[in-house]
């Protein structure tokens, strides 16, 4: 009887202490990560942005059936396309299914909805899409290593569901 207590006593601790690291990890990646992704993100910062992502990162975008590294991925925009969308402010909002971290990879599954608002026209488009992101630490910093992303079975009844940051 007392081995019983004794053994379900210890699976209590450590299910206490890694549900604690899960938290501290949670914690320290959304603030090295997620709120400067989408901070930069919002507000057109392209070097904030590049920041978060490691240099061995792949973007993978699933509906377009591409696949590419850093170079391309954050590739200089022409000043032509640049114009082009000067007049629209994004957002995005992300909300997480599935958060899984060790002391130095990580995955999060979750959705994300992006508004974009032209400030000459006013007009609003909202888009919902999924996202599976692998990170890792790099020099005590984590970085996104793979963003894939689809908009397959994403919509706002998903996005409502899945949990705020």
């Amino acid at each position: 009887m007392n081995k019983s207590i004794c053994s379900i006593s210890l699976c209590l601790v450590f299910t206490c202490s890694l549900f604690g690291q899960v938290t501290n990890f949670t914690k320290e990646i959304n603030e090295q990560v997620w709120i400067p992704f989408i901070s930069s993100f919002s507000s057109g910062d392209d070097e904030g942005f590049k920041k978060v992502h490691s240099k061995d990162v792949i973007r993978v975008e699933q509906d377009a059936g591409r696949i590419f590294g850093y170079d391309v991925y954050f590739k200089k925009m022409p000043d032509s396309v640049k114009n082009k969308w000067s007049a629209w402010k994004k957002n995005i909002e992300l909300r997480f299914t599935q958060r899984i971290a060790s002391e130095t990879n990580a995955f999060h599954v979750g959705y994300y909805n992006t508004t974009s608002t032209n400030s000459k026209t006013g007009e609003v488009r909202n888009s919902f899409g999924k996202f599976h992101v692998l990170m890792k630490k790099e020099n005590g910093v984590w970085k996104i290593l793979l963003d894939a992303d689809t908009g397959e079975g994403a919509n706002e009844e998903v996005f409502n569901k899945a949990e705020k940051m």
